[in-house]
């Protein structure tokens, strides 16, 4: 059986380098044998049910060992489920909101300064940009930061 596993951990932290208990719980997941997708407030990775069921215990300890308070895990089956696949109707609604912003800010969303670019990720999270998925890393690669940066913005409003 195929699983897909999500685990975030917290503290979030502000700008700057990820918070270890979130890079700790990744270097874990990737020692055991998985290929992690690592980001600053989730960790995915996919493969064999009994590899994932026995990584999960190590992956909690060395968060929480790291400094997390709270670790949280999403588990989802795979086999025999099959993946929305992105609509281009979707992505288009990504691109025309991120257009709109940039008009509106007056400039391209990667020359913008940090101010500027808080106030487009507060926009774009007000017209629903953010219910997409992989919005995150369109916004970032469109701001020219980081995923993390892009949730720290999104956690500094919330």
């Amino acid at each position: 059986m195929q699983l897909e596993a999500e685990f975030t951990s917290e503290p979030f932290q502000g700008e700057g380098p990820p918070p270890d208990h979130a890079v700790r719980a990744c270097e874990t997941a990737r020692e055991a044998g998985l290929d992690a997708d690592f980001g600053p407030l989730g960790t995915l990775v996919h493969g064999e049910a009994d590899t994932i069921l026995d990584a999960i215990p190590a992956i909690a300890r060395a968060a929480l060992a790291s400094g997390a308070t709270r670790v949280t895990l999403q588990l989802r089956q795979l086999d025999g489920v099959t993946p929305p696949a992105p609509s281009v109707e979707l992505n288009s609604a990504l691109t025309r909101l991120l257009a709109e912003v940039e008009r509106e800010l007056g400039g391209e969303l990667a020359t913008l300064d940090r101010p500027a670019k808080q106030r487009a990720v507060r926009l774009l999270k007000e017209r629903g940009a953010f219910t997409q998925r992989k919005a995150v890393p369109t916004v970032a690669d469109a701001l020219g930061v980081t995923r993390f940066t892009v949730y720290n913005y999104l956690n500094r409003d919330a």
